[in-house]
């Protein structure tokens, strides 16, 4: 994530991180659901997985953008557990990306300073996929910067239910009252237990619905909807999301003084 390989930052680029920084608090938590890989390589007659190896961009350019803009947590939505229904050819395509990617950047991430975490149904990841996935973690365990969360094999029911199960086995161990369970002890048993909540949920392409992402978590999130596909979306892009969640009147159900 040299500026060698994404580019040097533009003067526009440049001009909207001043904006940002001068407009008040950037959001500490970015969630973002990267859509639209395929709809991109199809208007360029190019088959699905060139559309995701195009969006590893985006990954690398919005990793740079929460770094310069001071976002303490970054979270992408990579995989879903309903993509194993894909073509076993995208899929194959997909886990070979995701090895080529954590080789590619684990190094850079771990010299800048980004720690890796990765949620989701991971026992369904390939051997070589998983050991990849260990190694990244492990190496990036130290970084301080950004934490940076990688959903993969993820969805938010899922989550949902594994939470619930693991609080009926606290009950039924007999270390749990079922009357004194309350939204922390539902909360501590989430993949996202170390994180805060996302401020700001990000989807691209210009869909609009949560795709069973972090259900519980972004129930005060601020939605932002962007119409371009996700290679397409970079630091200007980011940039822009957090302007505009600067402007936002965030109240949480209270009434403004």
């Amino acid at each position: 994530m040299t500026p060698a390989a994404s580019g040097l930052m533009t003067d526009a680029e440049s001009d909207l991180l001043a904006r940002l920084r001068l407009h008040g608090a950037v959001p500490r938590h970015v969630a973002i659901i990267m859509d639209g890989n395929g709809r991109w390589a199809r208007e360029r007659h190019l088959p699905r997985p060139f559309g995701h190896r195009s969006g590893m961009k985006s990954v690398r350019a919005v990793v740079e953008g929460c770094l310069e803009s001071g976002v303490a947590w970054l979270s992408l939505f990579a995989f879903s557990q309903e993509n194993w229904q894909r073509p076993e050819l995208e899929v194959t395509a997909l886990m070979a990306l995701l090895e080529e990617f954590i080789a590619g950047e684990a190094e850079e991430l771990r010299q800048q300073g980004v720690r890796v975490r990765v949620f989701g149904d991971l026992e369904r990841l390939t051997g070589p996929a998983a050991a990849a996935v260990d190694r990244l973690m492990q190496d990036t365990a130290s970084g301080t910067r950004l934490s940076l969360n990688l959903f993969i094999s993820y969805g938010g029911r899922a989550e949902l239910v594994r939470a619930a199960q693991r609080l009926a086995h606290e009950v039924q161990a007999g270390r749990l009252e079922p009357d004194a369970i309350n939204e922390e002890h539902f909360r501590s048993q989430l993949f996202t237990a170390v994180c805060p909540d996302p401020d700001l949920l990000i989807r691209t392409s210009g869909e609009q619905r949560l795709s069973n992402f972090l259900l519980w978590q972004i129930a005060y999130a601020e939605l932002y909807i962007s119409s371009a596909f996700w290679p397409d979306f970079g630091r200007t892009a980011l940039y822009e999301a957090i302007l505009d969640f600067q402007r936002r009147d965030r109240r949480f159900g209270r009434v403004a003084p």
